[in-house]
């Protein structure tokens, strides 16, 4: 596509193109990116300022690799002369022009865009199960199919246009708090948004809570999404469902975990009456009996058959590194979950206590917090696993930069801060174990190690991941992997009677 063409597509007609010599101002474009790495022959390289590093610098870069034309905020001096777009907002204009670039794939699919703190990942499954269930070709974009939740806008377009042209007819995508406050979904047509949730997570970028539920929010601004679903039976989703209701935006559907009756839940399957309807779900959790309420209740509003929405339920499988059993059939119920923010460590775990055997089954967590992230909460899970966990070992959790024995020390101190509490009061929590163990291996095995028949055991935090951020170094490590090489040393393995050390 020809720069100017592009410009128009994109409704940006009548921007300036500067800094070309005459005749040269309307490049034919091959790509669009923001890495000046991934720069080739006639690509449009835009200048994105970031946090950390501002694009405007790696122009001369981007330049010398061919790059035909710059997307940028100011004048940049580059060594080949190339036509530079200015814009008031790069990241403002980025959605529209890779969608433009693309070809408008959402337009040609039916998107639905999940957001929300917990939930998404599983909502969207449940999604593309029921859609697929429907007879329609369906595709999942989110934490488990890239690097980032919501990719930035070119990567974002590139793929919807990938799968248009697989034949797609149906996405669900999540959709992050960061992805709407930088823009990189603008430009995506949405059939329908989904609110799951919202609670502390991210404020280390967002500041407050207020800001961050702005952000999430923004996703149902008027004009966006034609349909909004919302989980009212959370405050934060009660509250955009009040703002959505007096705006006269999208059309408003709500739902809450309370439309979900007769619930029965076990270590990896669930089932609820909803709607008149039984529904079987081949993953346990209370939690993921709300999720699939969402799910069914978006694919309804969107005309899908309640046939087609108790089939996909059915159909769909355990999210890896969600509630995902080590080794079913074992005597001692391990999980692996991603729960890495106090509200959904306190569901997992709320989880846990349901599925542990009564009456002496305890539950026993494995967890800690990530580094350069949102310090606020650390101290906020430590109390969580003190009040839901007969055991918490304390341990570690992609640290990146920071000291790891600094991060477990300020979700220990919350931990500490509940059990003198409890003291005070003559009742400590749970039977009162509290255990520090870095090494996330060890600690995985210390827990294992203390378990017996009938327990559940939690390896929150990690879920899907299969490396350990040191910051300058990402080192291989696999819950589910360490785990299940624990059960087989233990003799805790499916099918086993008798184990243990």
């Amino acid at each position: 596509m020809h720069l100017r063409a592009l410009l128009a597509a994109a409704g940006l007609e009548g921007t300036a193109v500067v800094g070309a010599p005459d005749g040269a101002e309307d490049p034919d474009l091959v790509d669009i990116t923001i890495s000046s790495a991934d720069v080739e022959a006639g690509s449009l390289f835009a200048c994105v300022p970031g946090r950390h590093a501002d694009g405007h610098d790696f122009a001369p870069v981007a330049a010398r690799r061919g790059a035909a034309a710059l997307l940028c905020e100011r004048l940049v001096e580059v060594g080949p002369v190339l036509p530079q777009v200015i814009v008031p907002s790069v990241r403002q204009v980025l959605g529209p022009v890779s969608a433009a670039f693309w070809g408008q794939p959402a337009r040609a699919m039916k998107v639905v865009g999940v957001t929300g703190t917990n939930g998404k990942t599983t909502t969207c499954a449940l999604l593309a199960s029921i859609f697929e269930a429907g007879g329609e070709e369906a595709g999942v974009m989110g934490t488990l199919t890239g690097e980032r939740t919501t990719p930035e806008a070119p990567a974002l377009q590139r793929r919807l246009a990938e799968l248009r042209g697989q034949g797609t007819v149906a996405v669900a995508m999540e959709v992050s708090s960061h992805a709407l406050d930088q823009h990189r979904v603008d430009g995506t047509a949405f059939a329908a948004g989904v609110f799951t949730n919202l609670s502390q997570d991210h404020l280390d970028y967002h500041g407050t809570m207020e800001s961050y539920f702005a952000a999430k929010a923004a996703l149902f601004r008027p004009g966006w999404v034609p349909l909004a679903v919302v989980n009212q039976g959370d405050e934060w989703g009660a509250r955009l469902a009040r703002r959505l209701a007096g705006q006269g935006g999208p059309q408003l559907v709500t739902y809450s975990p309370g439309d979900a009756t007769e619930v029965t839940i076990g270590a990896a399957r669930a089932s609820f009456s909803w709607r008149g309807q039984r529904i079987e779900l081949n993953m346990g959790g209370r939690f993921n009996v709300t999720n699939a309420v969402a799910a069914a209740t978006t694919a309804v509003a969107l005309g899908v058959p309640m046939e087609a929405v108790r089939e996909g339920l059915a159909r769909a499988s355990t999210v890896r590194g969600r509630m995902q059993p080590v080794e079913p059939g074992s005597p001692v119920n391990v999980l692996v979950d991603f729960a890495h923010t106090p509200a959904a460590l306190a569901a997992v775990l709320g989880a846990a206590r349901e599925m542990a055997a009564a009456p002496a089954g305890r539950v026993i967590v494995v967890f800690g917090a990530g580094g350069d992230r949102d310090r606020g909460k650390r101290p906020a899970m430590g109390a969580v696993a003190r009040r839901l966990a007969d055991v918490a070992v304390v341990t570690t959790d992609n640290p990146r930069s920071e000291d790891p024995l600094a991060i477990i020390a300020e979700v220990a101190g919350g931990a500490s801060e509940v059990a003198r509490g409890a003291e005070s009061k003559d009742a400590a929590p749970g039977d009162g174990q509290l255990l520090v163990v870095p090494d996330r291996a060890e600690a995985i095995s210390r827990a294992l190690g203390l378990a017996k028949p009938g327990d559940v055991v939690v390896l929150a935090g990690k879920g899907h991941e299969t490396g350990q951020d040191f910051g300058d170094r990402v080192e291989p490590f696999d819950d589910v992997q360490v785990a299940r090489q624990v059960l087989g040393r233990l003799g805790w393995g499916a099918g086993s009677v008798r184990g243990g050390p």
